[in-house]
């Protein structure tokens, strides 16, 4: 496993890291996430991804309860969570839903502690952009959380090339803390934000990425070639939205043509769509899920992978899968 500084800050992290989407308190219990988190720490992983959204805040209480069980020190990890959507209900979600107001940053970095039962996360990200609060009023506060020890550094997902700018800017003018990290979907068939969006931002203001979605969601493991599996996330409550784009023709051909680059280079079409996300500079780290440990492990031997990306191999794989890219 190797460590990546996070943009231009001095954390680093795994360039293989573990997210709780979906997974956590919807397939996994705390005994399992457990396991899972143990498994990949045992691999070197250093990084664990939450938000405050996922499974209505259950899923950081379900990381939390692992984090206490394994005991780790407080220096060998790094836990992000993310705040916008909200989890409050009644007169809560008049400013605690879909915003980034100073009020919900306030209350809800509060409750996502409480949760995951920290003192602080390393990391916070802002999950999408908020057009209704001024960029002002949510950098102040992000930089207020962290001067209260609450965050160590702060990031944005899903933001424009222009909005994570000019949150850089108004940081910048204010001296306030900048936002250190994007963490954008990122795979095979979703490159133009990373690759062009992004371009400029990496040199002028030394943006990290920490990307999500290494396998569009399944589709890159090959398993929904023939349809959707009853035991696949494709078929889990609330993912119908994911159905169309899992079962793309097209796509699948060209899953069918990576898994034999795959197999020539010794490893899986899943472990190749991973590798090639790592492979890119730009990257601090792949953000992977698993349900159980045995696929966790198998996506963890993407990083022994990497290097064997060739500029030729790199090559093949744009010619397979560039233009289904969007």
């Amino acid at each position: 496993m190797q460590y990546r500084r996070l943009g231009r800050a001095g954390l680093k992290v795994s360039e293989l890291s573990f997210g709780s989407w979906v997974t956590y308190a919807n397939q996994v219990d705390t005994s399992l996430a457990r396991e899972l988190m143990s498994t990949a720490y045992d691999h070197g992983v250093n990084f664990f991804d939450n938000a405050e959204v996922y499974a209505g805040g259950q899923s950081e209480v379900v990381m939390g309860e692992a984090l206490k069980a394994l005991c780790w020190p407080r220096l060998d990890y790094v836990i992000s969570t993310k705040l916008y959507w909200g989890i409050s209900e009644g007169l809560g979600a008049i400013n605690g839903e879909n915003t980034l107001n100073r009020k919900y940053l306030v209350s809800a970095i509060d409750g996502s502690l409480q949760r995951l039962q920290l003192d602080y996360v390393d990391l916070l990200y802002c999950h999408r952009p908020d057009p209704e609060t001024p960029i002002e009023e949510t950098v102040h506060a992000l930089h207020d959380i962290i001067v209260q020890g609450k965050a160590l550094y702060w990031g944005t997902s899903e933001w424009s090339a222009d909005e994570i700018r000019a949150a850089h800017d108004v940081a910048d003018k204010h001296g306030w803390h900048k936002p250190v990290v994007e963490q954008p979907q990122y795979h095979l068939f979703h490159r133009a934000r990373v690759e062009r969006e992004y371009a400029r931002l990496y040199e002028d203001i030394g943006i990290g990425l920490t990307t999500w979605s290494p396998l569009a969601s399944g589709l890159l493991t090959g398993k929904y070639k023939g349809g959707i599996p009853k035991d696949s996330r494709g078929a889990l409550p609330g993912m119908a939205f994911l159905r169309d784009g899992l079962t793309d023709k097209e796509r699948n051909a060209a899953v069918t043509k990576l898994e034999e680059l795959a197999h020539d280079l010794g490893g899986s079409v899943a472990q190749l769509a991973i590798a090639w996300v790592n492979k890119n500079p730009r990257v601090s780290s792949v953000i992977l899920g698993a349900s159980k440990p045995a696929q966790l492990e198998e996506n963890l031997k993407a990083s022994a992978l990497t290097p064997k990306l060739s500029p030729e191999v790199l090559a093949r794989i744009d010619e397979l899968t560039l233009s289904l890219s969007r």
